[in-house]
């Protein structure tokens, strides 16, 4: 290579520095070469080695980009058309930058630049073969710093401080060319590059952050295409772009060149793998979502690439195997470390991906730090909660935690922006960065397509707004100037309420807390919210309930896979057919599915336990789910039927329960994740928990091997009074306080005829709760409370904590002001 490139050198040097080949080149290179070079540079000579492959190509220099301008007296040119420009004026704004760019295509290169970007692309061809297929990507020597604005001092890069951030990241604001073949397209790209720094989004953000324009110059990357038309593609960041978790690998990929995925055309699968566990060796997928890809950008022969559809069943099929995840997860650690080294701090990193459809492997075609979530404070936690509801418009995928209201703007394409007021919810099709000039106006906003890397995600986190991506029919349903609440505090799925519902703001400086003797653990059901959750001031989780994933991920009777060729409802069977597409087998659909949902809130809150209770569903929410009917009894009070430890050994749900055992195998074997106890509900007697531990061995969950701990609910008066010997069978108790109190006062909790009669702190239910909380302590086993009375009664708290209760469980709004009231009590 080194040779080969040897001719070029020369010529750099008598040119002054015009061209670099990405080998040559070191992030200390950015204010020469930008942060897109730099950063692929830096891989290729630091990297490569590492098994990380990266495109070979050069950069057009950011001197090249200057000589240009002085070369054709285009500077006091443009000076003049800027002169006085008020950006808030869309209609100028636009013509004053279609004459900038119009006067820098219209403007010939100098022909020792041209010689030189010739010279540099006949060598990449002698390397690719001729007429390499190249992307010409803009790299502006202001992006891709976190917060932005290059400073330059002459030393090495991030250990001197040689570039001092101090504004947000200018990436994406130019352009990008792909599929350009021979010397006479990179030729007009490059122009079109160069006049890319100019285009209303660009003199817009400059204006923003008090950019001169001039400060700020340009370098090109010419790059060898990876063939991901014939492919795969798509982005990845090495931190929880929602929530700012940062032992989370998110992988994006759609089939196709990867600009479908910034630009928000299609939504694709998204991948989540947990960094820790995948740096020991395991297989940490803890989640996979299939996204529709209903579109790709591929080749074009007649113009450089067009958009075409994708076949109903290639969209049913995830566009990466889990090997290419796993190897994607890992290049994105290899990554990240080299930027945290050279830094010295904590970078996490935006990557985009290719797949070369022709050979089969994979590339890394970009890498930035990330400039969000690295730059907020982990100390303070802020949290949004909505105080009413209302009728639910339209749900997509929720960016950020924010709850934004105001009225609506239906807008379908750009050229009607001026249309806009500030605090409007923009609602469109997709986003990009023509959208920019008023994007930062909007209190919300709401598109049909993309996903969590789209452009509308990108940008709404960016300026700290909520947005509500990939909703599908948002512009079908939304009208301008409807009055709305767009919530992205409630999980994954954002909402679109009706109306101005009412909400709340809590802020919460984490460093104030005091420490608890008693364990203060999170209640927790949808796995969506669990990295959110993850920064509350806890020591792990109490509950984890299986039966929410069951029901709202699922959906399915695990019964109703394992018989689906005798299953008689059919349409429970074209809705079956529909979920389990993609999967080896509609058991493993269920399988999959829960072990992802235990395995994210395991990784959230690793390495501190996570209590996962098996499902407790009774047998009418059983008879609900799809093809369940075929399955379940009718039972007069399914409250004290067969639920809970009594289906697990039964012939008639056996089955059933192995599915679940083999997916809490899967999360602490495959993927690592050891923190899980599993909690066994409803168990009536010693001996039917003995059982219950010899079926989960049958399936691998021997209690004691691997560190397996198992834990009982404490929830029947039979619990209480045979705890000794349960304390044989099982390794903890959680009390279960609205079962217990239901069943020592021998009330339907569910009767609104007794309701009034319920209290768990009834003097009978109290001492139950004594009972057990001093025969675990006589007997050395872990006992906590998972109910809600500890969130509503504080004298309930006084009660617990003076007896000596090992941990508390709690509902996420409750749990600060009951640490507090644990800390008073202790003291």
């Amino acid at each position: 290579m080194l040779k080969l490139f040897a001719n070029t050198k020369a010529q750099v040097k008598q040119n002054k520095t015009l061209i670099l080949w990405f080998e040559d080149v070191r992030l200390a290179d950015l204010p020469l070469v930008g942060g897109k070079n730099a950063s692929l540079g830096e891989m290729i000579q630091q990297l490569e080695l590492r098994g990380i492959n990266v495109p070979q190509g050069f950069a057009i220099t950011a001197e090249a980009y200057r000589y240009f301008i002085e070369y054709g007296g285009l500077e006091s040119e443009l000076r003049r058309l800027l002169a006085g420009l008020d950006i808030e004026d869309i209609k100028n704004l636009r013509q004053r930058g279609k004459e900038a760019r119009s006067l820098i295509v219209n403007t010939l290169l100098p022909p020792d630049l041209e010689q030189a970007i010739a010279i540099a692309y006949k060598q990449l061809c002698d390397l690719y073969g001729n007429e390499t297929d190249v992307a010409v990507r803009s790299s502006a020597t202001a992006e891709d710093l976190p917060n932005g604005r290059v400073r330059h001092t002459g030393s090495t890069f991030g250990k001197t401080n040689q570039f001092a951030a101090v504004t947000h990241a200018e990436a994406g604001q130019q352009e990008t060319y792909l599929n350009i073949h021979g010397i006479k397209g990179i030729l007009e790209a490059t122009r079109k590059c160069f006049a890319s720094l100019f285009t209303d989004r660009a003199i817009s953000y400059r204006s923003l952050q008090g950019f001169d324009h001039f400060d700020v110059a340009l370098s090109i990357g010419i790059q060898k295409m990876v063939r991901s038309d014939l492919a795969t593609s798509g982005v990845m960041f090495s931190i929880d772009t929602e929530t700012g978790f940062k032992n989370a690998v998110i992988i994006t990929a759609a089939y196709g060149l990867g600009e479908t995925i910034v630009q928000g055309t299609v939504n694709p699968d998204e991948f989540m793998v947990f960094k820790p566990m995948l740096r020991e060796g395991f297989r940490p997928i803890i989640a996979k979502r299939l996204g529709s890809k209903a579109v790709k950008m591929v080749y074009d022969r007649h113009q450089a690439t067009r958009i075409i559809p994708v076949p109903e069943t290639e969209q049913q099929k995830f566009a990466l195997s889990d090997e290419e995840i796993l190897k994607l997860a890992k290049w994105a650690q290899i990554i990240e470390d080299h930027y945290n080294q050279i830094r010295g701090c904590y970078s996490p990193m935006d990557i985009e991906w290719a797949k070369d459809g022709q050979t089969g492997e994979l590339f890394i075609v970009q890498a930035r730090p990330e400039t969000v979530q690295s730059q907020k404070s982990d100390r303070i936690l802020q949290q949004y909660h909505l105080q009413g509801t209302a009728e639910v418009l339209v749900e997509g995928r929720a960016v950020g935690d924010r709850i934004g209201q105001g009225k609506t703007r239906l807008l379908l394409n750009v050229q009607r922006i001026h249309e806009f007021k500030p605090g409007e919810i923009l609602v469109t099709q997709k986003t990009d960065p023509d959208w920019e000039p008023i994007m930062k106006k909007a209190s919300a906003i709401i598109t049909n397509s993309g996903g969590r890397t789209c452009h509308a995600a990108i940008i709404a986190r960016e300026m700290g707004i909520p947005a509500i991506v990939g909703c599908g029919n948002a512009t079908d349903i939304l009208r301008t100037g409807q009055a709305v609440t767009v919530s992205c505090a409630e999980g994954e799925v954002g909402k679109v309420y009706q109306g101005l519902v009412p909400f709340a703001i809590a802020k919460t400086v984490l460093d104030d807390l005091p420490k608890t003797r008693t364990q203060i653990l999170l209640n927790i059901g949808n796995p969506a919210e669990a990295f959110s959750l993850a920064s509350q001031p806890c020591d792990g989780v109490g509950l984890a309930r299986l039966e929410f994933i069951i029901a709202n991920q699922i959906r399915v009777h695990p019964l109703a896979l394992i018989h689906f060729d005798q299953l008689q409802d059919q349409a429970a069977r074209q809705e079956i057919e529909k979920l389990t597409a993609g999967f080896n087998s509609k058991p493993d659909y269920f399988i999959s599915q829960l072990a992802q949902g235990i395995g994210t809130i395991a990784a959230a809150f690793y390495p501190k336990p996570v209590i996962v209770r098996m499902s407790d569903l009774k047998s009418n929410e059983y008879a609900n789910l799809l093809g369940g009917r075929q399955f379940e009894p009718i039972e007069e009070n399914p409250m004290i039927g067969w639920r809970g430890a009594s289906r697990y050994t039964d012939p008639k749900y056996r089955q059933a329960f192995a599915l679940e055992c083999q997916a809490i195998k899967q999360v602490r074997d495959e993927m690592g994740l050891a923190n899980v106890i599993p909690m066994i509900p409803f168990c009536r007697t010693p001996e039917e928990g003995q059982q219950v531990l010899a079926e989960m061995a049958k399936h691998g969950l021997k209690r004691g091997e691997n560190s397996l701990q198992v834990y009982v609910m404490c929830e029947l008066p039979s619990n209480v009074l045979l705890a000794d010997q349960f304390c044989q069978v099982f390794d903890g108790f959680s009390i279960g306080s609205n079962d217990l109190t239901q069943l020592t006062l021998g009330l339907d909790r569910d009767s609104g005829l007794v309701a009034h009669i319920f209290d768990e702190r009834d003097e009978a239910v109290k001492r139950m709760i004594k009972m057990v909380i001093q025969t675990a302590k006589r007997r050395d086993r872990k006992i906590g409370i998972c109910g809600q009375a500890p969130s509503d009664y504080p004298e309930f708290t006084r009660f617990l904590v003076d007896l000596g209760i090992d941990s508390i469980s709690l509902n996420p709004d409750s749990l600060l002001k009951t640490l507090l009231e644990v800390a008073k009590i202790e003291k």
